[in-house]
């Protein structure tokens, strides 16, 4: 059994899953699979004899506009792993969707499948954020979207973290020095191992363990995830496979260290803080060891 599978409860997991209005296309689903076994090259490409039109920034999901009988869908077919991307971007929109949050798309089904798991969404309008002439025109609402996640219960996502998590980052980093000194010859491997000793002396792996309050989280601090409507000023968040709970200072740092937030000015995103939920001292100083954490792996990602 699998991690996700494991704290995701049971009941989140039908066999197979819809809307009342929506069914899930199980032949043209086969014929996917069947690709993907015989000639998995093809799934990169047009496949108008489908309806299918891959749609770019996937990863390692192949997604794709599908002219459907009930007009355009988003269908996603994710790469199966230990996390079931599928089924946690399937339960986090549904339960968003239970407690009135809009800023998503709108899952129409999920069909699980041991080699090729699929959901169809609700087609989104609009452009990334990181296509923008000014990314921070969307700021706002993005920030208002935000808020109204960290409201949503855990529920189902009470034992289930989000992926790049604080725990996570400092593992990481913990590991780096002994892989550094394979290579001590390296100019940036000295740098880096004095950077790595800078973040250890600070103590900012402690501030990190202590206990914070949990909210729920979208997972994914890419910007490109974050859809402008500009035409009705309107915001939408996807790709929710890495959705679980987090807490709202370290969310706020992870999200304006990402590469793709350095379009944005810091004193926008610093103004910002109470309203991402960085709004006393402890909050703060959470915040300040997240980001300084964020950056450092970033910078090693580089």
């Amino acid at each position: 059994m699998n991690i996700a599978r494991a704290l995701l409860p049971e009941h989140t997991e039908p066999e197979h899953a819809t809307l009342d209005r929506d069914t899930i296309p199980h032949d043209l689903l086969t014929e996917l699979r069947v690709l993907h076994r015989e000639r998995p090259e093809a799934l990169d490409t047009d496949l108008p004899e489908y309806g299918l039109i891959p749609i770019t920034g996937g990863r390692n999901n192949r997604i794709y506009r599908w002219s459907g009988p009930r007009g355009p869908v988003c269908l996603k077919l994710y790469r199966t792993d230990k996390r079931d991307r599928a089924r946690c971007e399937w339960t986090a929109l549904r339960h968003l969707a239970d407690h009135g949050v809009t800023a998503t798309s709108t899952a129409l089904w999920h069909d699980p499948h041991p080699e090729l798991p699929a959901v169809g969404l609700r087609f989104v309008p609009g452009r990334p954020m990181t296509a923008l002439d000014r990314p921070s025109t969307a700021l706002p609402a993005m920030v208002t979207a935000l808020d109204q996640i960290r409201q949503v219960p855990l529920g189902p996502f009470a034992s289930l973290g989000r992926l790049d998590s604080a725990s996570d980052f400092i593992r990481r980093i913990t590991m780096w020095p002994e892989q550094l000194r394979q290579y001590p010859d390296e100019p940036l491997s000295r740098d880096m191992a004095a950077m790595i000793g800078t973040w250890h002396d600070r103590g900012d792996a402690a501030v990190l363990a202590e206990p914070a309050p949990r909210v729920l989280s979208h997972g994914d601090g890419n910007l490109d995830n974050w859809h402008w409507h500009d035409f009705i000023s309107t915001i939408y968040v996807l790709d929710w496979e890495f959705a679980g709970h987090s807490d709202a200072a370290y969310d706020a740092a992870e999200l304006i260290e990402h590469p793709s937030a350095r379009a944005i000015d810091d004193d926008l995103w610093l103004a910002l803080l109470p309203e991402l939920g960085v709004n006393d001292g402890q909050a703060r100083r959470r915040f300040a060891a997240a980001r300084r954490t964020a950056a450092l792996r970033w910078l090693a990602v580089r």
